[in-house]
């Protein structure tokens, strides 16, 4: 499922504003570029907490751990982020794949005269399957599985997302 604009008519999926922290820029005031990322991640998963889901990390009825891993970024940096300012971060729209996710997500400074973009990304999440099991009950490393395995997007996840497009495309 694709909801991917380029108009920015449409709504985001999900908003949540940040404050910018010294932790965060360089000595001149200036958020680090990899930062972005990091706010960015912050609303990813705030996102997925309000969908009611917790976080990166799904446990199957059979107690094995499913998670997330970004496996593709693109970024396009506008304007500076500076401190002590306070960002709107935005889940703008995605694209569920059959063993990932595509967040399409920006970063804005908000004005009473309209509101400006900072940056823009397109973020890749592949769904991953642990598969590390104690050392206790793998003494044969040759017939070990890989730490992880991709796996398709669990239903939970893919059906929270599928009805927040639903309700930003207003279906």
């Amino acid at each position: 499922m694709s909801n991917h604009t380029t108009s920015g008519a449409q709504s985001p999926l999900f908003t949540a504003d940040y404050r910018v922290y010294i932790n965060h820029t360089d000595a001149g005031g200036i958020v680090y570029h990899a930062n972005h990322l990091v706010f960015f991640e912050n609303c990813r998963r705030d996102w997925f907490t309000q969908l009611g889901l917790d976080g990166y990390f799904l446990k199957t009825d059979a107690g094995e751990i499913q998670h997330f891993v970004v496996s593709k970024v693109e970024l396009d940096y506008r304007h500076a982020i500076l401190l002590d300012e306070t960002i709107s971060v935005r889940v703008d729209t995605v694209e569920l794949k059959p063993a990932s996710i595509v967040f399409y997500q920006s970063i804005w400074r908000t004005h009473l005269d309209g509101d400006t973009k900072l940056s823009s990304g397109k973020v890749v999440i592949a769904c991953v399957q642990n598969n590390v099991k104690s050392k206790d009950n793998d003494n044969d490393s040759q017939t070990a599985k890989p730490a992880m395995r991709p796996i398709r997007v669990p239903k939970v996840l893919y059906d929270s997302i599928c009805a927040a497009l639903s309700q930003q495309q207003g279906i």
